[in-house]
């Protein structure tokens, strides 16, 4: 459990964060970050570039990322929902984007290694394509059919660089743990890695707002134009 989830004595720089926001331990670097937001169960930080569209979620315990079986214990926190309820506009610290994305990263693809949920934007075109999977039939309507063949589709990424394939679920609410789902309906079934899985919440966007639903996606290298980064969807 420990090679997988970190030790509290490790010197990895953004647990060194977590560790100033809950504890006031000052980071050997001497560099205190802005502590955006403190709880018991998590911190909000700035992300890199710093922007109003780019923030991190962070546990404050000792996690090092989506590869923790802690996560998809029913002991662990719902930081997914703590990331919207968070970043929606009214929340604590309000992402000013126009349609909003929350992603983490596989094990491959991060540089630091606290678990962190990126608070960031979304193109209103991915918004519009997700839209356009779903009136064709191409969004799972329950978590049992995420990995089907069906539910995958082409996204056009945000910064360039081609279209990448997604798994793609609806879920009318971030009431269920989303690792414990990705790891039951996708990941055990389909015999891959949970360290090789990345993660992208889209809330639903009407002409009215919000509607109280929520697009699911997933990606790993197994796929064709499969992706092990949330950051070609995302907006920072």
């Amino acid at each position: 459990m420990q090679n997988l989830c970190g030790s509290p004595a490790d010197t990895d720089p953004l647990w060194q964060d977590v560790q100033y926001c809950t504890q006031g331990i000052v980071p050997p670097s001497g560099q205190r970050p802005v502590c955006l937001k403190t709880t018991p169960n998590y911190v909000v930080l700035h992300g890199k570039p710093e922007s109003p569209h780019n923030y991190l979620l962070l546990p404050s315990c000792r996690i090092r990322g989506i590869e923790c079986p802690f996560l998809v214990s029913p002991n662990a926190a719902n930081y997914w929902h703590e990331a919207w309820e968070t970043g929606r506009s009214g929340g604590d610290v309000p992402v000013q984007y126009a349609n909003i994305g929350l992603g983490i990263n596989s094990v491959g693809a991060r540089r630091l290694h606290q678990m962190h949920i990126h608070m960031a934007g979304v193109l209103p075109s991915t918004q519009r394509r997700l839209q356009d999977l779903e009136a064709a039939g191409r969004v799972a309507p329950q978590p049992s059919q995420w990995r089907a063949a069906q539910y995958q589709a082409l996204i056009t990424s945000a910064d360039g660089s081609g279209d990448r394939t997604y798994r793609i679920l609806r879920l009318d609410a971030l009431t269920q743990n989303l690792f414990a789902l990705l790891n039951q309906n996708v990941v055990r079934p389909l015999g891959l890695d949970m360290a090789g899985q990345i993660l992208i919440v889209v809330p639903r966007m009407t002409a009215t707002g919000f509607d109280r639903s929520f697009y699911i996606l997933n990606s790993d290298s197994s796929l064709p134009s499969g992706t092990n980064t949330c950051d070609r969807l995302l907006v920072y």
